[in-house]
């Protein structure tokens, strides 16, 4: 076909882009399936104060020996002069003797900073959920797809185990196997170490079943048929084609997991099973303050709100994190 006269050939040719530059519009950009999830992630403001609120601990407990030396008062020191022993032990001044030196108040009854306390047993609590949790998702990522993408009898049996530990007494498990304190090769478990097991071990069948069911869904993919027709070996397609595909849930359920793993260390700090004192945690500070609840309420409700926001925080952030990478689900 003839071009129009006063028209150039080689202009039918040309780029779409060169084209949108040449008449002044800007050309549509395609965006990757990350950027999408940002920008629906972005708009949900709840979810963005909550991951501020989840940075701003993180930043907490990463520093909280710098803070501890800005306070100028050591989590285990005791401060006497601030305990008034005609009151039985109660801490001098106002609010559980909170002051311009005691930004949180003391101890009742030790004068330990509660400050300084509050910032070392939130590096405690986050250390054992976080590692807790990242085991747990890796049992979980490995058994979940390894029994999805098998089926038969691997799944079968992976399911009971998965069923068996569901159904567990975990709480009454958990307090009896910390309590006896085991020993390895004549040597005791670290507590943090045993923690972080037993958290962990018994918390990876919630991530097994979401990868399983996720997993039934991916196998029978174009993806996954194309890696089969060249020759790729099952464990080929399970580490590089599954997985990789199982990132955007397992970040998404990590996030959820975190905070009940945080409730669970601090229950069993409470009943006086968790880490060892006098190491701070926000579980351990709440079982000290039930004998001073009613004389110095601050002494408990610090922990709390700090157990209670962070908590929070982490739930308000899962949740807009799941909406953003899987908007079709449901909550």
């Amino acid at each position: 076909m003839t071009a129009p006269a006063g028209t150039d050939p080689s202009a039918q040719h040309a780029e779409p882009e060169a084209i949108a530059a040449a008449s002044g519009v800007k050309a549509i950009e395609g965006r990757s399936l990350g950027q999408i999830a940002w920008l629906r992630l972005k708009r949900d403001k709840v979810a963005i104060a909550g991951a501020f609120v989840v940075l701003f601990l993180i930043l907490i407990a990463v520093f909280a020996g710098l803070l501890t030396k800005l306070n100028g008062h050591p989590p285990n020191v005791f401060y006497s002069d601030q305990i008034d022993p005609n009151l039985g032990g109660l801490p001098k001044g106002r609010f559980g003797g909170v002051d311009g030196d005691f930004w949180f108040g003391v101890e009742p009854g030790t004068g330990r900073d509660l400050f300084s306390r509050i910032v070392h047993g939130a590096r405690v609590s986050l250390l054992i959920a976080f590692l807790a949790t990242g085991l747990a998702v890796a049992i979980g990522a490995i058994l979940g797809v390894t029994a999805g993408y098998f089926g038969g009898k691997v799944d079968r049996f992976i399911s009971s185990v998965m069923d068996i530990l569901l159904a567990f007494p975990l709480l009454i498990f958990a307090i009896a196997l910390v309590a006896v304190d085991p020993e390895i090769a004549g040597r005791k478990v670290p507590r943090l170490a045993l923690l972080v097991f037993v958290i962990g071990f018994f918390s990876w069948p919630y991530i097994g079943r979401i990868v399983r069911g996720q997993t039934l869904s991916l196998r029978e993919k174009e993806f996954v048929e194309a890696a089969r027709s060249v020759g790729a070996s099952d464990g080929h397609i399970v580490f590089k084609e599954l997985l990789p595909n199982l990132v955007a849930p397992l970040i998404v359920y990590s996030t959820l997991i975190i905070p009940s793993n945080i409730l669970f260390e601090a229950a069993l700090s409470f009943l006086g099973v968790g880490v060892n004192p006098p190491t701070p945690t926000w579980g351990n500070m709440l079982s000290d303050a039930i004998p001073w609840y009613r004389a110095d309420p601050t002494f408990m409700i610090i922990p709390g709100v700090a157990l209670f926001v962070t908590v929070l925080a982490f739930n308000l952030f899962g949740d807009g994190l799941r909406d953003a990478l899987d908007p079709r689900g449901g909550r």
